[in-house]
């Protein structure tokens, strides 16, 4: 494998050494989260800057009180941040997964697999996957009440409503349907 014009030995070993510490600190981040997820997930006992004691196993919250001082690390606090805009769900979640994903990505970097040949197999798996979903799905059928509700209470089912989603779930139903039927 040679080096291009002009690249030294030291320009080489250094970009391997800031890709190394991107991922080292994104796995750091992911890993404090990862212990908080699904449904024997373990809380979390924070010491904020003002000396307070915060107790959550809300990878959101964990997250936003953490002081990532890394970039990359930070990175996946805005990702998960970004996830909770979009979907209002699944902050750990996508946190843990990139953790993931990059742990895999220092394994095949530590093989001599080339950056840019890791990343099209990404995006080609990613591909794969959306397909796979797209198979797997059914129509939604709003006519079907019942299906509704519990497509809203599985929803429900991860939030801190979970205990009221017998109340809050048929609201939800309902008002959607009403927004639909006005059209």
């Amino acid at each position: 494998m040679g080096m291009t014009s002009g690249e030294t030995h030291h320009e080489r070993s250094k970009g391997k050494d800031v890709r190394t510490s991107n991922i080292v600190a994104a796995k750091a981040v992911a890993n404090a989260v990862r212990t908080s997820l699904g449904p024997r997930g373990m809380d979390k006992l924070l010491q904020l800057a003002n000396k307070e004691v915060l107790i959550s196993n809300d990878g959101a919250t964990i997250l936003s009180k953490m002081k990532v001082l890394h970039p990359a690390g930070k990175m996946l606090v805005e990702l998960s941040q970004s996830q909770d805009i979009s979907a209002g769900d699944g902050t750990t979640t996508v946190v843990v997964l990139a953790g993931a994903l990059l742990e895999a990505c220092d394994d095949l970097l530590n093989k001599g697999i080339h950056p840019t040949q890791i990343a099209t197999s990404f995006l080609r798996a990613a591909n794969y996957a959306c397909e796979a979903l797209q198979e797997a799905s059914k129509p939604v059928d709003l006519t079907d009440r019942d299906s509704l509700l519990q497509a809203v209470e599985t929803c429900l089912s991860s939030k801190v409503v979970a205990q009221n989603m017998d109340v809050f779930a048929p609201i939800a139903v309902d008002s959607v349907l009403a927004l639909l039927s006005e059209d």
